[in-house]
């Protein structure tokens, strides 16, 4: 379990633990890595879909949160699909559906959506 870093630098283990501590730091920064990555993917998602369906981002945000959760899919997961379409690569029936159901549910009156996802 990580905890939230409180201001205060920890003091070094007198006990010879400087593995320890060295491994939770590698562990730490790892999980920073990941999230960095999986943050830059969704970005970029939300901006595919705010060209595509000319949304604002926190309608886009939205929309992939649902994906994600009516799908069963991790939003990570969702955005690289999203992102992955822009590059000629079909999304899959499933996350397509949702995706259209989605928007079509914030704007029942703007009708069919684009095919180019």
């Amino acid at each position: 379990m990580t905890l939230p870093y409180d201001g205060h630098p920890r003091p070094w283990p007198a006990d010879g633990g400087l593995q320890e501590s060295a491994a939770r730091l590698r562990a730490e920064n790892a999980q920073l890595r990941q999230a960095v990555e999986s943050h830059a993917v969704v970005d970029q998602a939300i901006g595919v879909l705010i060209a595509r369906r000319h949304c604002s981002a926190a309608e886009a945000w939205e929309v992939l949160r649902e994906v994600s959760q009516h799908t069963n899919t991790k939003l990570r997961h969702v955005a690289d699909l999203v992102v992955d379409s822009t590059q000629g690569c079909p999304l899959p029936d499933a996350v397509r559906v949702a995706l259209e159901d989605a928007f079509r549910r914030r704007r029942p009156d703007a009708g069919a959506s684009p095919r180019h996802e």
